[in-house]
């Protein structure tokens, strides 16, 4: 009973020093949760309480609808006593018994200080009620029949035998400490009331026994989520006189000088295909026409002196000529208004080295 007392004189403090502790960032999400506890149980008897101790579990499964409310099926047992007085002493007694319940929960800490799942403490009353399953009463019967307190008799005229089932109510605070977002530890502290028949004594008045339990609360699931805070207004931006800047005085056109290209496309002995070493000559031409759009490009052919005759000679050359103007309109797509060829044989010969002059020059500017 004072540890009951203990635990509800705390719960009401952390409320009173914290109610004006509002927290508003989270948006609650429903969830499940379970509850381990163990601990002890004490019962009303009529000797002193540290004798009538016993063990004591619960197991819980609940769900959470709201901030302030949820509900839990619990199984709660073990053992209790009882105490009787005889001739020869007071006399102790102990059964078995579970107990499965419902409680009805209300968050005491959500209800005054708002929600806020991080808080480290938070407090619970319950209240609810069930069945309770009670037998292994052998020590009660023997201790009456030892001492004659049987039935009839008033100190024992309760006594049962077999599997006693009657109804219980209970209410309790609840103490929970949050390791995480998914587990607390609990403290709870409990009062169950039960028919004057459960310790086998007639005594007028219900029987009463107090569990003390701690343990665990695992939820089952995200118990809430954060909500999105609203993007400040943007500040008004300073009004800031605009200085009007006197325009620059134009720049002076600067006419681009553009140097020309030269490309020597040279051929072997009486060829007029264009080699891959020599092809490259050829693409540089066309880059060059495609930077300027204005340039054009002369392309003239020649032949070598110390090989054929005038004839062979005007023939190949004029064929070295076309091939590098074909090159350039077919496979380059350079417009022909933009291309002037000749050929000049074996007439002129722009190299002093013989066989350099089997060539197409081009011009491009």
């Amino acid at each position: 009973m004072k540890l009951f007392k203990t635990l509800l004189a705390a719960g009401i403090l952390v409320l009173s020093t914290s109610a004006m502790a509002q927290e508003t960032d989270f948006q609650f999400k429903k969830h499940a949760f379970i509850n381990l506890q163990g601990g002890a149980s004490e019962t009303i008897g009529e000797t002193k309480w540290t004798k009538l101790i016993t063990p004591a579990a619960q197991i819980g499964l609940g769900y959470q609808w709201c901030p302030l409310f949820s509900t839990r099926l619990a199984v709660s047992g073990w053992q209790n006593k009882g105490a009787v007085s005889t001739y020869d002493g007071t006399k102790t007694f102990k059964w078995n018994y579970v107990s499965p319940e419902i409680d009805f929960m209300f968050d005491l800490s959500n209800a005054f200080c708002g929600f806020n799942p991080k808080r480290v403490l938070d407090v619970t009353a319950f209240l609810g009620g069930g069945l309770n399953v009670a037998w292994g009463n052998d020590d009660a019967n023997d201790i009456a029949t030892k001492y004659g307190l049987g039935h009839g008799k008033e100190n024992m005229s309760h006594l049962w035998d077999g599997t006693k089932l009657l109804p219980v109510g209970r209410g309790g605070i609840q103490l929970g400490f949050r390791l995480s977002d998914a587990v607390s530890f609990l403290i709870e502290g409990n009062a169950n009331i039960i028919n004057d028949h459960y310790n086998s004594k007639h005594a007028d008045n219900p029987d009463w026994y107090f569990n003390a339990l701690a343990g665990f609360r695992i939820n089952l699931g995200k118990t809430y989520t954060k909500k999105e805070k609203p993007a400040p207004e943007p500040e008004p931006a300073p009004v800031v006189e605009e200085k009007v800047e006197p325009a620059p005085a134009p720049a002076p056109v600067v006419e681009e000088k553009i140097e020309p290209l030269r490309r020597d496309v040279f051929f072997t002995i009486n060829s007029t295909q264009i080699r891959d070493t020599e092809a490259q000559k050829v693409k540089e031409v066309v880059d060059y026409l495609n930077k300027y759009p204005n340039a054009k490009v002369n392309v003239t052919g020649y032949a070598d002196a110390g090989t054929g005759n005038d004839v062979i000679n005007d023939r190949i050359a004029a064929k070295r000529a076309a091939k590098v103007v074909n090159e350039l309109t077919t496979k380059y797509g350079i417009p022909a208004d933009r291309i002037t060829s000749e050929s000049k044989g074996a007439r002129v010969q722009p190299f002093a080295e013989n066989d350099k002059n089997r060539v197409s020059i081009c011009i491009a500017e």
